[in-house]
């Protein structure tokens, strides 16, 4: 009996030291959990048998429990790479149509040939589909998609508005609104672009000219005529309707041929802005004005021939401060011109947030949600089946998999250029593996020390 008790120690120090030595040999290991055998005494009795003077039958290896303490952080310049501060795994699947889920720690990953996120033994990461301001449509681990960054370029937006703020000088001279002609500077008092886009992202130089009326009792009006790509636009009624422009109460460029519906802007005698009226001579309460669709002879690339801009000059009607155009005794000067059109964009970087949330960013400055990686608890973390790579499976003893977003209820944070180290603890490990080996040395010499015994009782004579 000593020999089997014996044995079972040599066993069960043997068993330590394999545990002990795996744990040193995946110090850095990312992801990795540390292991500990748990042991336990044999005493085995019968009925008959007297429970006072039995002597137990040795040690017996009841487990090797993971240990799901939180490792280190180790800090990348990739943003791929991803560690979970608090409870959760990653969800992986070894191909897209698969629904094999294995879960980990380990959060170097990467793209592969066609832009999925993978780790390093070619799983694809899971995350929950998003609408379109990043909310997530199901939370539910049946739902989850691999997460894919996508390599199409961002979408291009058709320019609708332009705002534009400039001070007219009050000390220029007026001209002849029926000689205004666009390649003669001499006709018109001033200009300024910007650039436009149309719906398929081309852009287009949209010009404006300011020509101060010089009729006869009439101070403190100005002309605004519009082109797009050196041609004319005419601009339309406040109805909507368009504007004849020999016909119109505004309109320019009638000496040379060229008649163009313009809109006419009002200033007091001390230089505010009073209003500014549509070619048809109604004033527009909303400070706007419109251009007719760009489709007559200007978009000939196939985009929308139904595009027209609005061109506001106040964009933010009612503030106690007003920001719209002036008429100071100073030179012209544009205080402000942008647009709301956007060129087709490349994809320039992507951002993974404490929610695992993932944007991509693209060059017209843009960005989109595009998908929300995924974390997954379990009740008991132990009883999860462990494999290689540093991947557990679900369990019976680990209970169901319960998917869910980071920072939400149990669930930790995600850290984007991060990595999680294993959890080991390099000198606690090399104490133990003394201990380990004092007591495989003390099993041995407990069968030694039987083995003794017995070969002196086989020498008796």
């Amino acid at each position: 009996m000593s020999f089997n008790i014996a044995l079972s120690g040599v066993s069960a120090a043997q068993k330590d030291l394999d545990v002990t030595s795996n744990n040193i040999a995946n110090v850095n290991t990312v992801g990795f959990k540390e292991s500990r055998a748990e042991f336990g005494d044999v005493y085995a009795s019968s009925l008959l048998a007297g429970s006072k003077t039995k002597v137990g039958d040795g040690v017996l290896t009841q487990q090797v429990a993971q240990q799901f303490s939180q490792g280190s952080l180790q800090f990348t310049n990739t943003a791929l790479d991803l560690a979970i501060t608090g409870n959760g795994f990653f969800a992986t699947v070894p191909e897209i149509t698969s629904r094999d889920f294995s879960f980990t720690r380990a959060g170097q990953f990467k793209l592969d040939e066609d832009n999925f996120v993978v780790n390093s033994n070619g799983d694809n990461l899971l995350g929950f589909p998003v609408n379109s301001d990043g909310t997530s449509a199901s939370v539910a681990l049946s739902t989850t998609e691999p997460v894919r960054i996508p390599d199409s370029s961002g979408s291009p937006q058709a320019t609708s508005e332009v705002d534009i703020r400039m001070n007219l000088p009050a000390a220029d001279q007026g001209k002849d609104p029926a000689k205004f002609d666009p390649k003669d500077p001499l006709t018109y008092n001033s200009a300024t672009s910007v650039t436009v886009y149309d719906s398929l992202g081309d852009s287009h130089v949209m010009t404006y000219y300011f020509i101060k009326d010089n009729t006869a009792g009439v101070d403190n009006e100005w002309y605004v005529a519009t082109a797009v790509d050196d041609q004319m636009v005419d601009l339309v009624n406040s109805d909507g309707t368009d504007a004849d422009p020999t016909l119109s109460a505004n309109s320019v460029g009638a000496d040379t041929g060229n008649h163009t519906a313009a809109a006419r802007m009002k200033f007091s005698a001390g230089g505010d802005f009073i209003g500014i009226e549509s070619p048809d001579g109604n004033a527009q309460t909303d400070f706007k004005i419109q251009t007719e669709s760009l489709g007559q002879g200007i978009l000939t690339n196939g985009s929308d021939d139904g595009q027209q801009i609005s061109v506001d000059f106040n964009l933010e009607p009612g503030n106690a401060t007003p920001n719209e155009p002036t008429q100071f005794a100073s030179s012209f000067e544009v205080t402000s011109l942008e647009q709301d059109g956007l060129p087709v964009g490349r994809l320039t970087g992507i951002d993974i947030g404490a929610d695992g949330l993932v944007r991509a960013t693209f060059s017209n400055g843009t960005s989109e949600p595009i998908v929300r990686v995924a974390l997954v608890r379990f009740a008991n973390e132990q009883g999860l089946t462990q494999e290689s790579s540093t991947q557990w499976k679900e369990s019976l003893e680990s209970g169901e998999a319960l998917a869910g977003e980071a920072t939400t209820g149990t669930f930790g944070e995600i850290n984007s250029s991060a990595l999680e180290q294993a959890n080991v603890n390099l000198t606690t490990e090399l104490i133990d593996l003394i201990i380990a080996q004092r007591n495989f040395q003390a099993s041995s010499k407990a069968l030694e020390a039987n083995n003794q015994l017995n070969q002196t009782i086989l020498n008796i004579r």
